[in-house]
């Protein structure tokens, strides 16, 4: 996704991309020290303070939250949970960032109104007005364990699980969607002139493997934790189908796929090669992805870690489909898939064998392969936590301590701070949702307290966790409103409070 720093490289305020209007980076950073169309977004009187302010400057631990009257949506639930958690967290700061990020998603980000007499729900990323399958997805995973107590809750879900159905129907292949259905302009100024089949609706359509896992993974999430089957309507049973014959599709066994897409940009990590179509791949039943989840373009067209999130989300839409939607052939298809794809990850996704062996990140079937991780999950860093693989298992932990090493080129160390970035904003700039993963996917408490700790350390006064943060200097970060990463640390110390509440009572 696009980055602030980005923005106002190229003369663009980031308060309105459906009209892009000329302005000096300097009159931006005005806006922004002026609490601009951020605070605007997050509602007035809410002290969210501009990029580099000093971390002192939030000793006070005031509320970073919109006012109740401001934010956009309330769930007791919720609620009780902050205070529940806060009570448990020893240190002053981590309880503040916890009570500021948690909620950040239903506070500022979420829309609700109903559609043919059903709830519908919209969720943008934060400072970008469209909606990214993926993100969408991930920002309300966290509230999952309340939903069945809190029927507000329920009612955001179905909204949002309904969302996501109409927006597969609309177009499988794109990752992000615009608040209306039939608007015939994306929203995304960047993507204008993209050389790709934009139908009404699509904000942007990079085809993106992990778009429609997360979106299964939500469904399936919310029926495990609530029971309700109500989500599982006719639409949502049209679009699971469009899920495995999708997927299916992508696998390109006769070399062909409908799907194009190219950009004029001087950006390589923007576009595709050959025609739109991807780097050239053996057809060996793995899924093509052309980007990855942090929307950059795959070097190989197999990305082994989505392919992994997908063997796992068709397993979760089988059992959907043979048990709420009766539908046996649907439920035999996305096993079928699901089992063919297992087995072609086993034969080339992985590098080395044996007892040495771990996950390549992509490769293209003529035994050509990267090695690298990159912090938007689905990573390969982030399997076990997204339930891809078992937290104990030996290839995974293998892989993980290698992500976590010199080894990926995507891994920074300096001035203290140490975890996974990616190519999307650039070299030295760690993303906070590496360092979250890697708190919920360990067991040891030294390497979650070092998650803590920098945590806490790199949020450079905002109260709130950002996109990327360059190592050593906390205070050059990108994206001030950046919701995902929000509920990620929230999640974290949800998790720590039940896996390892010493750690937090200890102040750490």
């Amino acid at each position: 996704m696009t980055r602030v720093d980005e923005m106002m490289d190229m003369d663009y305020a980031f308060s309105d991309f459906s009209a892009p209007e000329p302005r000096s980076r300097r009159r931006v950073l005005r806006e922004l020290a002026g609490l601009g169309a951020v605070a605007v977004a997050l509602g007035e009187g809410t002290g969210i303070l501009p990029e580099g302010t000093p971390q002192a400057m939030a000793a006070d631990f005031v509320s970073r939250r919109p006012p109740v009257s401001a934010r956009r949506f309330v769930s007791p639930a919720v609620e009780a949970e902050i205070a529940r958690v806060s009570a448990m967290i020893g240190d002053p700061e981590l309880a503040w960032l916890f009570a500021n990020c948690y909620p950040n998603t239903l506070d500022t980000t979420v829309e609700i109104a109903m559609r043919g007499g059903k709830p519908d729900t919209f969720v943008i990323t934060g400072d970008i007005p469209a909606m990214w399958l993926r993100d969408s997805s991930a920002q309300v995973w966290g509230y999952l364990h309340l939903a069945r107590d809190d029927a507000a809750l329920q009612r955001l879900y179905r909204g949002l699980i309904a969302r996501h159905a109409q927006c597969i129907l609309i177009d499988p292949y794109a990752n992000a969607f615009g608040r209306d259905p039939g608007a015939t302009r994306t929203p995304l100024w960047w993507a204008l002139s993209d050389q790709t089949q934009m139908r009404p609706g699509v904000a942007e359509r990079k085809w993106e493997v992990d778009s429609l896992c997360h979106v299964v993974r939500l469904a399936y999430g919310y029926w495990r934790a609530t029971g309700d089957s109500a989500p599982f309507d006719a639409q949502w049973h049209q679009a699971a189908r469009l899920i495995v014959f999708t997927l299916r599709t992508e696998q390109r066994r006769d070399g062909t796929s409908p799907y194009r897409f190219q950009r004029s940009t001087p950006s390589p990590t923007d576009s595709l090669p050959m025609g739109g179509m991807g780097s050239p791949t053996r057809k060996v039943g793995l899924i093509h992805s052309m980007f990855r989840p942090s929307d950059d373009a795959c070097v190989f067209p197999f990305l082994i870690p989505s392919n992994l999130f997908a063997v796992q989300a068709l397993r979760w839409l089988a059992e959907i489909a043979a048990t709420v939607l009766h539908d046996g052939a649907l439920a035999h298809d996305a096993v079928a898939l699901a089992d063919e794809v297992a087995a072609a990850v086993q034969a080339w996704g992985r590098i080395g064998d044996g007892a040495n062996a771990i996950w390549a990140y992509e490769v293209d079937g003529f035994g050509n392969t990267l090695f690298m991780d990159d912090a938007n999950a689905p990573s390969l860093a982030s399997l076990a936590y997204l339930g891809c693989v078992a937290r104990d298992d030996p290839m995974f932990r293998r892989t993980e301590a290698r992500c976590w090493s010199t080894a990926n080129p995507y891994y920074f160390e300096r001035g203290g701070n140490s975890g996974i970035g990616g190519p999307h904003v650039g070299m030295n700039m760690i993303w906070p949702m590496s360092l979250a993963v890697r708190a919920q996917s360990s067991d040891d408490p030294r390497i979650v307290a070092n998650c803590l700790a920098q945590l806490k350390a790199t949020h450079a006064g905002t109260g709130f966790m950002h996109e990327a943060f360059e190592a050593g200097n906390p205070a050059h970060f990108t994206r001030i409103w950046f919701a995902w990463a929000n509920g990620l640390f929230g999640e974290m110390m949800i998790d720590l409070a039940a896996r390892m509440p010493d750690l937090l009572g200890a102040g750490r």
